[in-house]
């Protein structure tokens, strides 16, 4: 027998993290692993992480999880893109779309001809070129179906551009309720074997040589042991951070907002296919339309607003009766400085945080626990397979970091927490990253990046950064073979968003929650 080999894997805590862990490991690993997870009803967690980003639907496909079943399982609407409003100045909106935008070359991205048609006179915006923007802005929605005999059609015929004539594809992600999604998973993975233990975790057991985590030791005094242990157990960390002490960095010099306060409401008109982004004056508000409710909360900064104060404001600011109290969840940025420390992995919110701006934290789980089956260390616990987890894991971390940083950089608005933001020292990337398309309108997406150039280009232009040149082909086409080309590419997006069902009359039809979906869950504090 193999001494150090991984037959048993232990996940402390459930929520969204625990229980996609639990799923996916079950699902590709079967009767080669034992899988226990340990959680506690009387925990709760944090309970915000209901808006998602594409990259959710690859997760699932991974897992074959129907995607109507699953929709109709956890009250979930469609999610195109965000719309971040009053982040340059009051007033002032854009949307983030999860599309392509346009069609370019392989020397020169579509942005620049975009770019170079406004300094000819030409009006128009960078948005209407996508498929999600133009959706988004009316409220349709329409997904890719198969027709009989297993040909694929669009349930709206189009061209999505011209370099890829006849692509069936809208890229969305989802919201959905978070208990509701905790269940579902936990429901997957318990029918594949995994075995759940409820109780509370008393005490840790280390190996005295080595450090290592041999065993959870339950208050009712039940041993759960383990040769690799996964901490989901929130932003307490306490396999990662109690037991190992690992170490924390801390972000909050370029993120300062350390608290939210979040809320639910009923919903007082048809689902919105994209989550919202407020920016206040000490913050922002993120509002999340599901099936039977929405999803509010208040994220602020601590020196900047009190916690009633922030209670109070989205209170009047949600615009719909509450149903339930709103709850405090403070919050420090940063991320651990291993992810994977000795026999233990933390996913989820133990092993980080950056802020639920662009709907990255379930993404960020997902893509750990990916991480950790690709390099899943069956033989044992290798230092090489470790030190390649956390790099990779610090690498992802930090560019979603200064991806969020940029929106709280590239602002003009007047308040104190804005002025501050405004005037930081940026991430010496980030730094870069915003210089060059200031001065020459180049963006890129870099290897195992997660936010495409299309992200970059339209948050940076969205907030109000406008480059001082463009690529010089931006000028290769004449006036008429411009115009030629931005109708070829607008006008089938514009004809399709006028073919699509409004996003609450597709939702109704495509993947309706019955009542007892949601009339039967408990209070949600999950993430």
């Amino acid at each position: 027998m193999d001494e150090g080999r991984i037959r048993r894997v232990v996940i402390a805590g459930g929520g969204t993290a625990g229980w996609a862990a639990a799923c996916a490991l079950t699902h590709q690993f079967r009767e080669l692993l034992d899988i226990v997870l340990v959680e506690s009803e009387q925990i709760g967690t944090v309970g915000v992480g209901e808006s998602t980003i594409p990259t959710i639907r690859t997760f699932h496909r991974l897992l074959q999880i129907d995607e109507r079943e699953f929709l109709s399982s956890v009250a979930g609407s469609f999610k195109l893109s965000i719309s971040f409003e009053n982040w340059k100045h009051q007033g002032d909106r854009y949307f983030h779309p999860f599309g392509y935008t346009g069609a370019g070359t392989w020397s020169c991205e579509f942005h620049h001809f975009w770019l170079d048609s406004l300094r000819r006179g030409m009006k128009s915006e960078l948005g209407d070129y996508c498929l999600e923007t133009v959706a988004s802005r009316v409220d349709r929605f329409a997904l890719f179906e198969q027709a009989e005999g297993g040909v694929p059609q669009w349930s709206v015929r189009w061209t999505r551009n011209p370099n890829a004539p006849g692509r069936p594809d809208v890229n969305y992600a989802y919201h959905f309720d978070a208990a509701l999604y905790a269940a579902y998973l936990r429901r997957k993975s318990e029918g594949r074997g995994l075995t759940r233990i409820e109780g509370k975790i008393r005490e840790v057991r280390q190996d005295p040589e080595n450090g290592f985590v041999q065993a959870l030791v339950m208050e009712d005094g039940r041993i759960v042991e383990g040769d690799l242990f996964i901490d989901c157990s929130g932003f307490r960390g306490l396999l990662i951070e109690q037991t190992l002490r690992t170490g924390y960095e801390d972000w909050n010099q370029w993120l300062p907002c350390d608290r939210a306060v979040a809320l639910q409401t009923e919903s007082v008109g048809p689902a919105v296919p994209y989550t919202r982004a407020i920016a206040h004056e000490a913050g922002w508000r993120w509002h999340i339309p599901l099936q039977h409710r929405v999803g509010c909360g208040l994220v602020f900064s601590g020196r900047h607003m009190s916690d009633d104060e922030a209670a109070a404001k989205l209170r009047r600011d949600a615009g719909a009766p509450a149903i339930r109290d709103p709850w405090l969840v403070p919050f420090r940025t940063g991320r651990r400085l291993k992810a994977w420390n000795k026999n233990v992995v933390s996913l989820g919110l133990a092993s980080g945080f950056i802020e639920p701006l662009e709907s990255t934290s379930i993404h960020l789980a997902l893509s750990s626990v990916a991480r950790l089956i690709h390099l899943f260390p069956h033989a044992g616990i290798d230092d090489s397979l470790v030190e390649r987890y956390n790099d990779v894991s610090r690498a992802e971390m930090e560019h979603v970091r200064d991806f969020i940083i940029m929106h709280y950089h590239l602002n003009q608005r007047d308040e104190p927490l804005w002025r501050d933001c405004r005037e930081m020292k940026l991430p010496d990337g980030l730094a870069q990253r915003i210089r060059l398309f200031r001065d020459r309108a180049y963006a890129w997406q870099g290897e195992d990046e997660l936010f495409r150039l299309d992200s970059w280009t339209h948050v940076m232009l969205g907030q109000g950064v406008v480059p001082k040149q463009h690529h010089l082909l931006g000028r290769a086409l004449s006036d008429p073979d411009l115009r030629r080309l931005f109708d070829a590419i607008r006008q089938p997006i514009d004809r399709a968003v006028e073919a699509m069902p409004s996003h609450q009359e597709f939702l109704d039809r495509y993947c309706k929650a019955a009542p007892e979906v949601w009339e039967a869950r408990k209070p949600a504090m999950e993430a």
